[in-house]
């Protein structure tokens, strides 16, 4: 029997394991393959970077549990470039499944600080509030007027924290991370046109950037590397599957 015979009777469960193997071994143990930060990426951490160290900055992280694995990393690494400028963070979520997730988020990297990060003087949890773009325009009269209340109920005009935020106008920056609608895309239409407040970044590829242009080697480039790996089997299976049928079909036709 010759290999392309062997390969065509071949039980495909043995390329679901082998597939398995080569998504779980980079999760598990990261190869660090190469990976340079676009311009994208460069520019965002570099607008981090330009504003004041100690500033209160806008991020509205608008996705849910279903972009965990791609939003949920650069979530992370914001809040930790953010932190890191001892800057004070407003969070508000326009997702209605993504508040405890995003709270969760904030609460595991506060806890990553020496003392932790003081919730209502480090950062805030507006949390969600249905409207999409007219929720957006109301923030621009008043944050504390858009969200009376945050997302563990405190009253917002209460916490320290939003003791000096008005509108727009209180923050040199806005970080939107987004998985579609309402997202990026409402935000400059809504906000960056009219007040310019930058900040964009998107996608898996783009969170494992960001994790390298800032030292990290987090979950999304485990992810990136496992799915690199998962990408080369495919590739080598098409390439097989099209090496066998072509034997094939020269065997019919002798």
């Amino acid at each position: 029997m010759s290999w392309t015979q062997t390969l065509e009777k071949l039980d495909r469960r043995w390329i679901f394991l082998v597939l398995a193997l080569l998504v779980m071994g980079p999760l598990l143990f990261p190869l660090a393959l190469p990976l340079s930060p676009s311009p994208p990426v460069h520019g965002f951490v570099q607008a981090i970077d330009k504003i004041p160290d100690g500033s209160t900055v806008l991020m509205s992280c608008d996705y849910d549990p279903a972009s965990k694995p791609e939003l949920v990393p650069m979530t992370r690494t914001a809040l930790r470039q953010l932190w890191g400028k001892h800057c004070r963070i407003v969070v508000t979520v326009l997702w209605d499944g993504g508040p405890g997730l995003v709270d969760n988020v904030l609460r595991e990297v506060a806890a990553e600080y020496p003392g932790g990060k003081t919730y209502g003087v480090d950062y805030v949890n507006l949390g969600y509030k249905e409207g999409r773009e007219d929720v957006m325009v109301l923030m621009g009269k008043g944050i504390a007027n858009a969200f009376p209340r945050d997302y563990r109920g405190n009253d917002t005009r209460s916490l320290p924290l939003m003791a000096n935020v008005r509108d727009y106008s209180s923050f040199p920056l806005l970080v939107n991370i987004s998985a579609g609608y309402p997202g990026t895309k409402e935000w400059v239409q809504q906000v960056q046109g009219r007040y310019h407040l930058p900040g964009l970044l998107g996608g898996m590829a783009g969170a494992a950037e960001y994790e390298k242009a800032r030292g990290e080697k987090g979950a999304a480039t485990r992810g990136m590397d496992a799915q690199s790996m998962a990408h080369v089997l495919v590739a080598v299976m098409i390439v097989l599957g099209n090496v066998v049928q072509r034997s094939r079909r020269q065997a019919e036709g002798a």
